[in-house]
C-alpha cells in the first residue's frame, strides 16, 4: 500500500497566521500604532474596491489599507471613521506566490508591511527599510 500526501493551498486562517506573525515583527515605534488596526483576509477585493482602484482584474490587487493614515487623524471632525483595516486578498497572493517562487511568508510580509506603511504615512523608501527590519 502506498501512502499519498495531499497538498492544499493555505487556507484563509493559515494566511492570517502568517500576516499576524508579520505584524508581530513590526518594531517600535511603529508597532504602537497598530493596536487598533483590523486584519481581514478575503478571497478577492470586491467589485467596488477594484473600480475605486481603477482595476479590472481581481488578481492585480493583493492587499489594501483602508482608513485614515496616522498623521491625518488629529483634529478630524465629522462622521465616525471606519476602523483602520488591512485587507489581504488570498487568491491573488496565492497566484503571485506560485508565479514568483517567493516564499508565501515573505510575500505576505511584504504586503503587510506595505499596507502598514500606508497606515503610517511612510514613503516607499521607508516602507522598504521597515520591510528589511521585519524579514
Amino acid at each position: 500500500m502506498t501512502s499519498q500526501t495531499e497538498t492544499f493551498a493555505p487556507s484563509a486562517a493559515q494566511m492570517e497566521a502568517l500576516a499576524r506573525a508579520a505584524l508581530a515583527r513590526i518594531p517600535e515605534p511603529f508597532a504602537a500604532y497598530l493596536a487598533d488596526v483590523v486584519l481581514v483576509i478575503e478571497e478577492f477585493a470586491d467589485e467596488q474596491t477594484l473600480r475605486d482602484m481603477g482595476m479590472e482584474d481581481p488578481f492585480e490587487l493583493t492587499g489594501l489599507y483602508s482608513g485614515r493614515p496616522v498623521g491625518e487623524k488629529d483634529g478630524f471632525m465629522g462622521e465616525l471613521p471606519q476602523p483602520d483595516t488591512i485587507h489581504l486578498y488570498r487568491r491573488p497572493l496565492l497566484d503571485e506566490w506560485v508565479d514568483t517562487g517567493v516564499s508565501l511568508e515573505a510575500l505576505v510580509t511584504h504586503v503587510v508591511v506595505h499596507e502598514v506603511g500606508h497606515h503610517l504615512g511612510l514613503s516607499d523608501d521607508d516602507m522598504h527599510a521597515l520591510e528589511d527590519s521585519v524579514l
